[in-house]
């Protein structure tokens, strides 16, 4: 075995002599950011491969989140989930919005539809569910609860680069969809993110939001932010994209080996395969029982000891922190699936660079220890 560290993920990075020729048209136009011609490019390139009509990209993921909450005015309180990274609740505290957190489904580990109804108040403005490693929230019963009581629906679809349903991008569901393009994610340009929109107009807003609320050179139209994207992030997503193809189809064949080789181990359980018509394999869960010899952070201990290193991931809830520990729907008792998932799970490394023989370094480990 290789004995470079093994981590949970990885950045899937192309060749370096690919980029050297983007960085040179770069210098010699001088522009650097604000719109430049890699940033139109890049934006119209992601609507023709997620195939969707508006997209907006931002410098991070995070400013995204923040701004797409002030593009749809949400406001009050937001009913979202504990199980996911704190970015998702810290963009609502940000925009001094309450978040109320509810439980989770146990096989998809997405925010649960059956428990949203009991949590909407007068002062429920929208819901923010997150596409949990990029497996689809169940957006038909979401959508029909929003509409019965009048929500906004706001998709943190961080790990759903590319995912799709039977009826297209599962970006396209809800008032918008926010994704992450930080270094680990399944496509990334280092840092980055976006915003998909599903019209002109709201992209229009969102656009002057992400450039300090700027409509012209002296115009100033809303209270916006630096949330834009610069042309060296833009032109190495533009390259990104010549390779995501192969790089999603690494990732399944390492997904598929991983569920061979663990499926039945006792004491380790596999979640049910993404139920998206085409996912992108941008995490490998499992959780640790108590039939396995090792807890959980025992588990974790021991690998970490051989040079690999999984994610407890999501592991403390968000709900755990001290800035959320106080609300009422952070208590331990409102949440116990995501509490008793929290305690389980361990994010296998899975990227494309990933060997054969790492693989099975990794799979022998943990079946030495079973």
């Amino acid at each position: 075995m290789n004995m470079k560290s093994l981590y949970v993920t990885q950045p899937d990075l192309p060749p370096l002599e690919e980029f050297l020729p983007f960085l040179e048209k770069i210098w010699e136009s001088k522009r650097l950011t604000n719109s430049g011609t890699f940033h139109k490019e890049f934006e119209t390139a992601l609507c023709n491969y997620l195939g969707v009509e508006h997209i907006s990209v931002f410098v991070n993921g995070t400013l995204a989140l923040l701004t797409a909450l002030q593009a749809l005015h949400i406001s009050g309180e937001v009913i979202t989930t504990p199980y996911s990274f704190v970015a998702t609740a810290h963009s609502l505290l940000w925009n001094a919005i309450n978040p109320v957190f509810i439980d989770i489904d146990r096989d998809t580990l997405n925010l649960d539809p059956a428990r949203i109804e009991a949590a909407i108040t007068p002062e429920t403005t929208a819901i923010m569910p997150v596409h949990c490693y990029g497996n689809p929230c169940d957006v038909s019963e979401i959508q029909r609860i929003a509409d019965t009581y009048g929500l906004k629906v706001l998709y943190d679809a961080a790990h759903a680069f590319g995912v799709e349903d039977a009826g297209g991008s599962i970006l396209r569901h809800g008032d918008l969809s926010i994704l992450s393009f930080h270094a680990t994610k399944v496509f990334n340009t280092f840092e980055g993110g976006a915003i998909v929109s599903p019209d002109a107009e709201t992209k229009k807003r969102i656009d002057y939001l992400k450039n300090f609320g700027f409509a012209d050179e002296t115009t100033v139209v809303a209270l916006g932010i630096n949330g834009k994207m610069n042309e060296i992030q833009s032109a190495f997503g533009l390259l990104q994209l010549k390779h995501i193809d192969n790089a999603l189809a690494l990732r399944k064949q390492i997904d598929s080996a991983y569920r061979k080789a663990l499926s039945g181990l006792a004491g380790i359980t596999l979640l049910p395969p993404n139920s998206a018509s085409k996912g992108n394999n941008g995490y490998f869960p499992i959780l640790v029982e108590t039939g396995f010899p090792l807890s959980r952070d025992n588990l974790y201990l021991e690998l970490k000891r051989k040079n690999i290193f999984a994610r407890r991931y999501f592991y403390p809830l968000i709900s755990e922190f001290p800035m959320y520990q106080g609300l009422p729907s952070a208590q331990s008792t409102n949440l116990p699936v995501a509490h008793d998932i929290a305690k389980k799970i361990l994010c296998l490394p899975i990227y494309p660079a990933l060997s054969n023989e790492d693989q099975d370094y990794i799979i022998s480990t943990i079946k030495s220890i079973a």
